[in-house]
């Protein structure tokens, strides 16, 4: 469409040259009248004008077609009758009757208007840019390694799952997969909106698209095509541009009025500028054809869908994928959020919260290096999250206490990492208030021995995501009460929700419960999102009235939530609103401006002004009805999402 309008807005505008030099009225302007008639030139201004009408004014005449046939009159309408009325006049003139020939006016007017929808086109391919840039994500081809230990270069299409391809430093990974040799860092900004490049390391997940980094990598290929992330992508941001939105549906109720008030008000300027004011039928029809020009609703039907396109376009950049479009827009009005908390506000994983050193012979540091180096032979979770938190010391002499705990030998010294149970066992008692409070708060607590000698106390919990607390009070900032599901006990409930400053919490409830309590919070009258995983949360994010998954990774297609987050990250929860929020805001900055202008535009287009010496032509008309659309396009392309980091 951006090619043909253009191809018709240049041949159109050569065209004009000559019937501009033709036209009588403009001869008398430029004071050549005479100098420039000769026989049969009004039958060539004829037809070159006829050529501008038929050939730049196609796309008009047959909207005109489609707008009928649809019975959804709206701007083509408007323009087709426009053009239509000053030809049929202009060459009713030529041919005998008496009055003034428009052609000039017909040619600059198609002029125009063609101008006019050849930028409104690019500013709605630029709307759509995003996703164009999504698409060229891919590399062309891949390096694939055969059995024999060679590596071939092959196009992307010939590549299928299990197959296993080598990545370069600097090059695009070619399909999503998972690392099975070598280390890097991957740029995955364009596809996640993750700024910062991700470790990547055997056992990784890529995604095709993504940017490698410093090292050689060896991916093993899972999925390609249409299974692939990125095309999941593309086509939840194609499906959420051209579902319908309820904002749409008003601006194009409005649309359809004012093209009814655009047709009447022509008539009824036509009318008072003849049978009133007493002009002439040439000018009365100039006023009628400017107001039938400068109403046209195409701003106010445009408001909304640009707005559209970019918000989804922008959404999916930065790994905000909307799946369902009017729940979206309802994000805006959100009163409650309930989180679900392992894996969403905690990253599902346990790790030492704290250490209370009971002597003063050994440092914090030290007790922890002294317990991880025990547990570095262990494969139990809470060994694990010890080992992690810590550097080690080698060990000797590892024995494992069944069921409570693990021993060894570090630097010379017995030490023993154990439980509640071996000190109740071994008749050994703690008076410390500190470790009975992390008891209440549901904490594990793991207590260390050296030499016989009990030397401190470690506690474990389900890690809270350092992003958590942030989102929480950006949100409460937001008027959104906020608060928690969880299957944990009370205690940890209760702990997690007093360390983000929590409205509410949930605790004990099983996953089949957890509908039902999203439904407990509806009926407070709150307008109510759940964020969960996408697993066992579905029924309650279906219940919700907006459903967030978040942490989908490259899992797309998470049917019962109506947008999925990609990253982990609570914060982008924040996100997702804001950015529901500042959408609303450019419709309604959008319907105000075309709705605004329309009322002002209509009375100066039929005349009021006329006394004061202000008097719009139709192609002045066409000018300001276009701006008035450019203006709308560039507005919503000024839509972007903020991220919190």
């Amino acid at each position: 469409m951006v090619a043909d309008f253009r191809k018709r807005f240049w041949i159109s505008l050569a065209a004009t040259i000559p019937i501009l030099i033709l036209s009588p009225l403009v001869q008398e302007f430029i004071g050549l009248g005479e100098a420039l008639r000769f026989p049969g030139d009004l039958y060539l201004l004829f037809g070159l004008s006829s050529f501008v009408f038929f050939y730049g004014g196609y796309p008009f005449l047959k909207g005109l077609f489609d707008e009928l046939k649809a019975a959804k009159p709206g701007m083509m309408t408007l323009i087709a009758i426009a053009i239509t009325t000053a030809y049929v006049y202009s060459s009713v003139v030529v041919f005998g009757l008496s009055g003034k020939i428009f052609f000039w006016e017909l040619a600059t007017l198609v002029d125009i208007m063609l101008l006019g929808h050849w930028i409104e086109m690019r500013s709605i391919m630029g709307a759509s840019r995003a996703l164009e840039a999504l698409a060229k994500l891919m590399p062309s081809e891949a390096h694939l390694l055969m059995p024999d230990g060679s590596i071939k270069d092959v196009p992307l299409e010939e590549l299928k799952a299990g197959d296993r391809v080598l990545v370069k430093p600097g090059e695009k990974i070619p399909a999503d997969g998972d690392v099975v040799d070598g280390r890097t860092s991957v740029n995955e900004s364009m596809l996640t909106g993750e700024s910062m490049p991700v470790a990547k390391t055997a056992g990784a997940k890529v995604i095709g698209g993504s940017i490698n980094g410093e090292g050689s990598i060896t991916v093993e290929i899972k999925k390609t095509g249409k299974d692939s992330f990125l095309s999941q992508v593309i086509d939840l941001v194609k499906e959420a541009q051209e579902s319908k939105s309820k904002t749409q549906d008003l601006a194009n109720k409005a649309a359809l009025w004012l093209t009814i008030i655009a047709l009447a008000g022509g008539g009824l300027t036509l009318f008072v500028w003849l049978a009133v004011m007493n002009r002439d039928f040439a000018f009365a029809l100039e006023r009628t054809v400017t107001v039938m020009v400068i109403t046209c609703p195409h701003a106010l039907g445009l408001a909304v869908p640009l707005v559209v396109a970019v918000s989804t376009a922008l959404s999916a950049q930065n790994g905000l994928l909307i799946r369902n479009r009017v729940a979206f827009e309802r994000a805006r009005n959100i009163q409650a959020i309930v989180f679900d908390k392992t894996g969403t506000l905690t990253e599902g994983r346990f790790g030492v919260t704290d250490t209370i050193v009971l002597s003063d012979e050994i440092k914090e540091e030290e007790l922890v290096k002294y317990a991880a180096s025990v547990e570095a032979h262990s494969e139990h979770p809470i060994a694990k999250a010890i080992v992690d938190s810590s550097e080690t010391y080698p060990v000797e002499e590892f024995t494992a206490i069944p069921g409570k705990g693990a021993e060894g030998k570090v630097n010379g010294r017995e030490v023993k990492v154990v439980s509640p149970g071996y000190l109740r066992e071994h008749s050994m008692t703690v008076d410390d208030k500190r470790i009975e409070e992390l008891s209440s708060q549901g904490k594990t607590v793991v207590f260390v021995i050296i030499d016989g000698e009990l030397r401190g106390a470690i506690a474990l919990a389900d890690i809270i995501r350092p992003e958590s607390k942030k989102a929480i009070s950006l949100l409460r900032e937001m008027g959104i009460k906020c608060m928690m599901l969880t299957g944990d006990n009370r205690q940890v409930a209760r702990w997690v929700s007093e360390e983000l400053n929590l409205d509410d919490y949930f605790a004990e409830v099983l996953p089949h419960e957890k509908s039902a309590k999203i439904k407990e919070v509806q009926q407070r009258g709150l307008v109510v999102a759940m964020t969960g995983d996408g697993v066992n949360d579905a029924p309650a994010l279906a219940q919700a009235d907006v459903g967030i998954a978040i942490g989908a990774g490259t899992d797309v297609a998470v049917e019962t939530a109506d947008i999925v987050l990609v990253r982990s990250n609570p914060l982008d929860v924040v996100a997702i609103i804001g950015l529901a929020r500042a959408t609303y805001r450019k419709m309604v900055q959008n319907l105000a401006w075309a709705t605004g202008y329309n009322a002002f535009a209509i009375p100066l287009a039929a005349g009021v002004l006329y006394k004061s010496g202000i008097l719009l032509t139709p192609a002045m008309g066409a000018v300001l009805m276009s701006l008035s659309t450019v203006i709308v396009a560039i507005n919503a392309k000024f839509l972007k999402v903020k991220k919190v980091a």
